[in-house]
């Protein structure tokens, strides 16, 4: 029989192993649960915390192009995006179309149970946004000056609840209506001399100067960019267009900072209201402040919202075509299906949000070239494109229809008891439509530097739109009731000379559209009416930045 000796060193190891391997393995247990909990904790741990956690990734979204956001919540401080390698897949009108169809009724759905049964707040739970831009119909010309809101327009707005039946029939006393005939002056309109801010600076007064300092984003490095207006994207071969800069004539506007803005408006909310061009304005202010950071998309049906975390500012924007209620329900002999405008009843479908938001910037105009039916007081008293009773004398035409729509809205925004924020009127953006309107032959093709003095061509109907607005602006100034500031941002003119700066033929990257004239001399289809992007629309945020940071030192001078 063997012997147990004390002295056998194999059964006096055996305990110090197993001491050993414990030891080590608690060891490493605590280490993997301190630096799990420290991933976690952190914005670098997004990605863990999703994987554990089951959190949805977040996509950011833009027409027909969707780009995975890997850091989603981090806040990259002077970081590009990298996106070159990922393909753009446009979609041309009849796409976006159809797939504006084959969608509308999950997200009429989706509407219903997400974000009828309470109001969304602004700083609310994050909702992934809609990934379509639906687009409008070829629609029939207005009787003054035919031009679209262009057949890609966000008729998102149309059926959904941001255009509700009215409940409430505000009363507002019109101003004497009566058609005016439209005629081309000698010269373009003037700036208006309310419109600038102060006696030291008119902004609006200048000239276009070259700039070789390049523009503030590329249409590359933003991911909210609509395709339309993705000009180089889309196969524009000249790019002077980028390279100008409007230099008043009295001061210096200052080159677009993301990371002063964004410290201006810490804590504060930039609401774009209106059509497809404040679309276009909106997605330029993203574009310029993604090369600083890259936001949180909390958007949902009611409207599209970017938050940014370095300074707690949010971007909104809500659709609204004419800015003011409409209703398609038969109305005395207007049938149902015709759009019914109250011009007098300012839009409650955004009306509704003004208290959250401190700064405002309307845009509104293009859209009464569309048909439509005009009620004041609940009385039918005019139409465009639509009054089949010829023996009934019509009150209102679309430009008058305009300027009270202006003069309603602007005069709710002044006299509403609970919002003391700053409204930006931008002036009617004028089109390039040369030689015919936007479906008769008109064209923006080969102008690839701003206008001179002499090649200025004079357009009646924006002319008009652009007193009619202003006329419509000073009737609401006079109301002013609140301690909210109204200012008028008078582009009209300033952009008069941009005939450059629309697609024109470049409006999706198909590599078979047409882009010459054809042998006939007939141009091809152009947008010439929105503005590319990377481009002269970006120094409507370069207004906005100034007209902003000048108001807040005023009212900040006055409190001391």
């Amino acid at each position: 029989m063997a012997s147990f000796s004390s002295k056998d060193p194999s059964t006096l190891s055996y305990p110090k192993s197993l001491l050993s391997i414990v030891t080590t393995v608690g060891g490493l247990a605590v280490f993997l649960i301190l630096a799990s909990s420290f991933l976690v904790s952190q914005p670098i741990g997004a990605a863990v915390h999703e994987y554990f956690y089951g959190v949805q990734q977040h996509s950011l979204v833009g027409d027909g192009i969707t780009f995975p956001d890997p850091r989603r919540d981090d806040v990259v401080i002077n970081d590009t995006p990298n996106f070159n390698n990922l393909t753009a897949v446009g979609k041309n009108e009849k796409g976006l179309e159809d797939e504006k169809d084959q969608t509308s009724k999950s997200q009429e759905e989706t509407s219903k149970s997400q974000d009828e049964k309470k109001e969304p707040d602004l700083k609310g739970e994050i909702i992934e946004n809609s990934t379509q831009t639906p687009v409008l119909s070829e629609s029939n010309h207005s009787v003054v000056q035919p031009h679209p809101e262009s057949k890609q327009e966000d008729e998102e707005s149309s059926s959904s609840s941001l255009q509700k039946e009215s409940k409430n029939e505000g009363s507002l006393q019109s101003s004497d209506a009566h058609s005016e005939d439209i005629k081309s002056s000698s010269t373009a309109p003037n700036s208006i001399k309310q419109a600038k801010l102060d006696p030291e600076c008119d902004l609006y007064h200048g000239k276009w100067i070259s700039d070789q300092s390049g523009p503030l984003y590329r249409n590359d490095s933003c991911p909210v960019l609509t395709q339309m207006q993705n000009c180089q994207g889309n196969g524009r071969p000249d790019k002077d267009y980028e390279n100008w800069r409007w230099k008043p004539a009295q001061c210096d506007l200052p080159r677009f900072d993301p990371k002063k803005f964004l410290e201006l408006m810490r804590g504060k909310t930039l609401a774009f209201i209106g059509d497809s061009v404040a679309r276009n304005q909106m997605e330029s202010m993203l574009c310029i402040l993604w090369q600083y950071e890259v936001p949180k998309n909390r958007g949902n049906k009611r409207m599209q919202r970017y938050y940014f975390r370095s300074t707690s500012t949010m971007i909104v924007r809500i659709w609204s075509s004419w800015l003011v209620n409409q209703t398609s329900g038969p109305l005395d002999f207007a049938p149902a299906g015709v759009v019914k405008l109250h011009l007098d009843v300012p839009d409650d479908g955004f009306m509704q949000y003004i208290p959250q938001f401190d700064v405002v910037v309307l845009s509104s105009g293009h859209w009464f070239a569309k048909q439509s039916v005009y009620v004041l007081n609940k009385e039918i008293v005019g139409g465009q494109l639509w009054w089949p009773d010829k023996s009934r004398k019509m009150k209102v035409n679309n430009v008058e229809a305009f300027g009270i729509s202006v003069e309603t809205i602007l005069t709710a925004m002044a006299t509403h008891p609970k919002f003391s924020g700053i409204t930006i009127v931008r002036s009617f953006s004028p089109d390039h439509y040369e030689g015919g309107a936007w479906n008769t032959g008109g064209s923006c093709t080969g102008k690839v530097k701003p206008a001179e003095d002499g090649e200025l061509v004079e357009n009646g109907f924006t002319n008009i739109m652009h007193e009619k607005q202003f006329t419509g602006y000073s009737r609401a100034i006079k109301k002013k009731s609140n301690k909210s500031a109204l200012l008028f941002m008078d582009i009209t003119q300033v952009f008069a000379y941009r005939h450059d700066g629309h697609p024109g033929p470049y409006r999706s990257p198909d590599p078979n559209k047409i882009t010459k004239r054809g042998p006939d001399g007939k141009p091809p289809p152009q947008d010439c009416l929105h503005w590319c992007m990377p481009g002269p629309v970006d120094t409507w945020n370069e207004l906005v930045f100034d007209l902003v940071r000048r108001e807040f030192e005023r009212r900040q001078s006055n409190a001391s």
